[in-house]
């Protein structure tokens, strides 16, 4: 299991297009892969789950992958929340 603590530079946060972006993203791996703001944790391929933790630009959140490509799954979706755009 590998775990990171990033923050969110997209300019709208992790909200409704760019939520669905990641959670897109997210399904391209085997591993498991959460997402986790403050004491809430939830399945990263889940866009209802993202949705509801309301991550705005700014917040740093945990991002979690258990799996044989856990890496690539932290390195990729580390980078596609960290763009500014």
């Amino acid at each position: 299991m590998v775990e990171t603590t990033v923050e969110v530079k997209l300019k709208s946060g992790l909200q409704a297009r760019q939520a669905a972006l990641f959670v897109q993203e997210a399904n391209r791996y085997k591993s498991e892969v959460y997402l986790q703001k403050e004491e809430k944790k939830v399945n990263a391929k889940s866009i209802m789950g993202i949705m509801s933790l309301a991550i705005a630009r700014g917040t740093s959140v945990i991002l979690i992958a258990d799996g044989r490509d856990e890496d690539e799954a932290i390195t990729g979706l580390s980078a596609l929340i960290q763009k500014e755009e």
